[in-house]
């Protein structure tokens, strides 16, 4: 047996995934010291209660209470607690002590990262987070190390498992919302709140990370447009698929202008996409991250978005990477961030559109409504009138339009609204993937 060098590795939580972690730097002790050039040796897990049951079985010699005297004696600090506090408390202390990190803690990391980073930066310790954006998919380092000579465009990203498990099924079964939702809770895809999945709160935690890489800006929470996919409904399914679009929970990150005006916007909201794109064929509670590079092209990352065994293994990635530096020596690679292109907010962004109007059925109607768009500098791209309604009064138009600016669209929908020939507005839905 090769004699390594013996790295300390504490970790901080011992849940779904760190309970994998765990089990994993134990069963495979010999293979990932052969890979890392070190023996890494859990010396501890931090949990807050050493008698609660577990996932898997761990020696109750290594569970403690006592985080603080845990990370001191740390090289490599697994923080896998979630939440905000303590897990920055312990964060910043590991990283004060000299240890690198290794994260999967997305609402940390969107709430604090710049403080995170300026803290490693100043101690030459480094920030692992492959597994707080995507779950299993590889994608931070591909933004970081791998494009980081090229101009990422865009990125769309299905980045939350238990929307697109929804969606999937409300698309596939014609199933809806609320009875797909109380089956994604039952199966352990959905919290029993709910609201952070989906009300894209998840979704706009990852956007805020990627943004952040793909445009070497800091993106604050706050930036993020935000939108979740609870009005979503069998109709809206059915009118998607008549068009040839499936409905999408997206994080979408984008580059704007050139030159001196050039800037970014960072949203999150359901979109449709044609079934032709390669995001339209995600199912169940997969992701995929679709990048758009000025050299390298189209570039699809696809995988397992959550579960215990598939995020630890980007957890583990992530240590043998710090393992490596250490043997290495040297200071950690920072963030960057010198870029600071400016975000701007939802209303500055283009894209195409797609309304479902319930209107009365007479004549003049689609003039009026065709007028009130022109008005509004929206252009009509095609018009189908659908379904009448119940009482055969009224009918359903669904337009499809031209790239618009949102601000635009926004105040023409208003006006449609109040207009009088329009009963409802039943739906705005973005077009994404062109």
């Amino acid at each position: 047996m090769t004699d390594y060098r013996r790295l300390r590795v504490a970790l901080l939580g011992a849940g779904a995934v760190g309970s994998q972690v765990a089990s994993l730097l134990r069963q495979h002790a010999d293979e990932l010291a052969d890979r890392a050039g070190a023996r890494l040796e859990l010396i501890g897990i931090a949990v807050r209660d050493v008698d609660a049951p577990r996932d898997v079985d761990l020696p109750r010699e290594l569970l403690t209470t006592d985080a603080e005297s845990l990370i001191v004696g740390a090289d490599i600090v697994i923080e896998l607690m979630g939440g905000i506090e303590p897990a920055r408390t312990h964060l910043l202390a590991a990283i004060n002590s000299g240890a690198d990190v290794v994260t999967a803690n997305k609402a940390l990391l969107a709430t604090h990262g710049p403080e995170i980073f300026d803290a490693a930066d100043q101690v030459g310790a480094e920030v692992y987070y492959e597994a707080a954006a995507a779950g299993a998919i590889p994608i931070i380092r591909p933004l970081r190390d791998s494009l980081a000579g090229d101009r990422v465009q865009r990125i769309m990203g299905i980045v939350n498992g238990t929307t697109n498990y929804i969606l999937d099924r409300m698309d596939t079964e014609g199933a809806e919302f609320a009875d797909v939702l109380a089956d994604a809770q039952r199966l352990g895809y959905a919290e029993a709140d709910p609201t952070a999945d989906v009300e894209g709160y998840d979704a706009a935690q990852k956007a805020a990370i990627l943004a952040s890489l793909a445009f070497h800006t800091t993106v604050p929470l706050e930036s993020v447009h935000r939108e979740g996919i609870t009005a979503i409904d069998k109709s809206m399914m059915d009118a998607a698929r008549h068009a040839g679009y499936v409905i999408k929970l997206l994080a979408v990150c984008e580059r704007l202008n050139g030159g001196a005006d050039e800037s970014i916007s960072v949203r999150v909201y359901p979109a449709l996409v044609d079934r032709a794109h390669p995001l339209a064929s995600v199912h169940g509670a997969n992701n995929a991250v679709f990048v758009q590079a000025e050299a390298a092209g189209n570039l699809m990352f696809y995988g397992a978005g959550a579960g215990g065994v598939q995020t630890a293994s980007a957890v583990l990635g992530d240590v043998v990477s710090a393992a490596r530096r250490h043997i290495a020596g040297g200071v950690g690679v920072g963030e960057s961030t010198l870029a600071n292109l400016p975000i701007v907010p939802i209303g500055r962004v283009t894209t195409r559109y797609q309304i479902t109007l319930e209107v009365d059925d007479q004549p003049g109607v689609l003039a009026t409504v065709a007028g009130i768009l022109s008005d509004g500098r929206v252009s009509i791209a095609n018009v189908e009138q659908t379904v009448a309604g119940e009482d055969a009064r009224t009918a359903r138009l669904v337009i499809g339009t031209h790239k618009a600016l949102e601000q635009d669209l926004s105040e023409t929908v208003d006006r449609l609204a109040a207009s009088g020939v329009v009963e409802r507005v039943v739906s705005v839905l973005r077009v994404e993937g062109d």
